[in-house]
C-alpha cells in the first residue's frame, strides 16, 4: 500500500511517512494509491467482530505490515480502552427506519476521540520507535482541540499547539482545551474564525523549511490516519443494524463542516460496504449543500450558529473527494484547486454534478429547525440530541426515502452544547467529568490571526524540543 498526493507531485510513500507528512508537500492531500476491495464473504467475516477486532482488520489494509500485527493490536486496544462503552460506538434505535451511532463515548465526549485517541497513540508509537521529535499543530472549530490534547498529553517526545476561534466555541469545548495545565500544551485563541485558523495551518505546513525545522505534524483531518480511523465505525454501524434488520444497503446522515467524517463514509463505500445515500447535514454555513445541489463550491458569508463545530466555510477534505470525482486525475484536481485559490470558486459540469448527486444528498439546517428537532425528539423519545446530531436527524427527515433505513452519526454529547439545549427549555445533567471543568483555571493566550504571530508563538513553544534534538 502506497500513498500519493491529490496533486500528483509527491513520490509514492508508505503509511508511517504518510502520517508524518500530514499535508502533502505539494499542497495536496494524501490518498491511498489503490482502495482495498472487500468481497461479500469478507464483509460477512467482519460482521462477527468486536469494534477493536474490526478496527484492526480495516486499518491493517492501509498499514500493510509497516507496524507488526501484535503492536498494531496493542495500539488499537490502548486507543479504545479509554472509552466509556464496551462497544466503543454503540448503535441506538430511535425510529423504525432511523438509528443513532453514538460517537461520544471517548474521553472528551466527541466523535473526534475515535480518530484522535488512535492518532495520538500512533504518534507516540512512531516517536518511540524512531526517536522522531513530534510537534503537533492543529486548528479546531471546537472538538478536535480537546480530543487532540487528550490524545497526546503526557506522551514523551510530543508537544502540541491548538488554535481555536476566540469566543466561537462552546464554553465546555473551551474548558476542555484550556484547563489542561501541561508545559507540552499550548492553546492559542485566535481573533478570527476557524477558517482563518485552518488557512494559517495549511500555509505554515506549506512552508517546508519552517515545517521541517520544527518537526511539525498534523492532527487535523488533512492527516489520512484520521479518515482511516473514522471509516471503521461505518462498517461497525452497518453490521449492528444488519443484525436487527434485513437491509440491502444503509443510508448515513452525517453532520459535517470539514467533510472529513463523511469522506470516511465515502471511503467505506468505495471499499465495498453497501452504503446507500450519504446525507450531508450542514447548518447556515452551507457551502457543501450548495455544491451538492448546484455544483458550485464557493464560500459565502460566515454565520455563528447553534452547531458551532460546523461553522466552517472551506472544507479541508473536499479536495480528496474532488480527486475521485475527477477520475483520480491529479492534474485536473490541481488545476481546479489553483482556480479556487485565484477565483474563490469551483464549478463542476453537468455530468460531474450528476455523479455528485449519486454520491450524496444534502440539507442545510437553519437555527430554528435545529432547536425544534432537539425539542421534538426529546418529547417523543426522551433522547436528547446535541445540536450537531440534531442537524443530522433533520437532514435524515428531509432526505431519507421511503423504505430506506438510515443511521445518523451522533457526533457529541449534548452536555458540550448546553447553550443550545437551554434554548429548547430542557435542563440536562452534566457528566461528572464535564461538571468538574468549571472549577478549574484556564491556560490560553488570545492572539491575532496572522501567520507571523502564530509562527512566533510556535517558535517559543517548540524551542525546547528543538534544543533536545540538537
Amino acid at each position: 500500500m502506497k500513498y500519493i498526493s491529490t496533486r500528483g507531485n509527491v513520490n509514492k510513500i508508505g503509511f508511517i511517512d504518510t502520517v508524518l507528512m500530514g499535508l502533502a508537500t505539494d499542497g495536496g492531500l494524501l490518498v491511498p494509491e489503490q482502495i482495498p476491495q472487500l468481497s461479500e464473504e469478507k464483509l460477512q467475516e467482519l460482521s462477527k467482530l468486536s469494534y477493536q477486532e474490526l478496527a484492526f482488520e480495516i486499518i491493517s489494509y492501509y498499514v500493510d505490515g509497516e507496524i507488526p500485527e501484535n503492536e498494531l493490536k496493542e495500539l488499537i486496544q490502548q486507543s479504545y480502552g479509554t472509552f466509556r462503552s464496551s462497544e466503543v460506538t454503540p448503535v441506538v434505535k430511535l425510529k423504525d427506519d432511523m438509528y443513532v451511532l453514538e460517537l461520544f463515548h471517548g474521553p472528551t465526549f466527541a466523535f473526534k476521540d475515535v480518530a484522535l485517541q488512535f492518532l495520538g497513540n500512533l504518534y507516540s508509537y512512531i516517536a518511540k520507535k524512531t526517536g522522531e521529535t513530534i510537534n503537533i499543530l492543529g486548528a479546531t472549530s471546537g472538538d478536535t482541540g480537546a480530543s487532540a490534547i487528550e490524545g497526546v498529553r503526557g506522551k514523551e517526545g510530543i508537544r502540541i499547539c491548538i488554535l481555536h476561534p476566540h469566543g466561537r466555541v462552546s464554553k465546555v469545548q473551551e474548558l476542555q482545551m484550556t484547563t489542561v495545565h501541561d508545559e507540552s500544551v499550548l492553546n492559542l485563541a485566535i481573533e478570527g474564525t476557524f477558517d482563518d485558523g485552518q488557512r494559517i495551518i495549511k500555509e505554515i505546513f506549506a512552508d517546508l523549511e519552517f515545517k521541517n525545522k520544527y518537526h511539525l505534524r498534523a492532527i487535523n483531518s488533512i492527516n489520512f490516519a484520521r479518515i482511516l480511523a473514522q471509516t471503521v465505525y461505518y462498517f461497525y454501524a452497518y453490521f449492528q443494524v444488519a443484525k436487527e434488520k434485513d437491509i440491502n444497503s444503509l443510508n448515513f446522515s452525517v453532520p459535517t463542516g470539514n467533510f472529513g467524517d463523511i469522506f470516511a463514509g465515502y471511503l467505506a463505500k468505495k471499499m465495498g460496504l453497501p452504503v446507500g445515500k450519504l446525507i450531508v447535514a450542514t447548518n447556515e454555513n452551507n457551502i457543501l449543500e450548495r455544491f451538492i445541489k448546484e455544483g458550485v463550491y464557493q464560500p459565502g458569508e460566515f454565520h455563528s450558529t447553534y452547531s458551532p463545530s460546523m461553522d466552517i466555510q472551506v472544507a479541508s477534505n473536499f479536495e480528496r473527494y474532488l480527486y475521485y470525482l475527477l477520475g483520480e486525475s491529479s492534474s485536473a484536481t490541481s488545476a481546479l484547486m489553483d482556480q479556487f485559490k485565484s477565483e474563490g470558486k469551483i464549478t463542476v459540469n453537468e455530468e460531474q454534478l450528476r455523479q455528485v448527486q449519486a454520491d450524496f444528498a444534502a440539507h442545510g439546517v437553519q437555527g430554528e429547525e435545529c432547536l425544534n428537532t432537539i425539542g421534538k425528539y426529546y418529547e417523543d423519545t426522551k433522547y436528547l440530541l446535541d445540536p450537531h446530531t440534531s442537524c443530522g436527524v433533520a437532514a435524515y427527515e428531509a432526505c431519507n426515502g421511503q423504505d430506506e433505513v438510515c443511521v445518523t452519526l451522533s457526533t457529541a454529547h449534548p452536555a458540550k452544547f448546553n447553550e443550545s439545549i437551554e434554548k429548547c427549555d430542557i435542563e440536562q445533567n452534566y457528566p461528572e467529568e464535564i461538571k468538574a471543568l468549571f472549577d478549574k483555571p484556564q491556560y490560553l493566550e488570545v492572539v491575532e490571526a496572522s501567520n507571523e504571530e502564530i509562527c512566533r508563538q510556535l517558535e517559543k513553544h517548540f524551542r525546547s524540543s528543538l534544543a533536545d534534538v540538537k
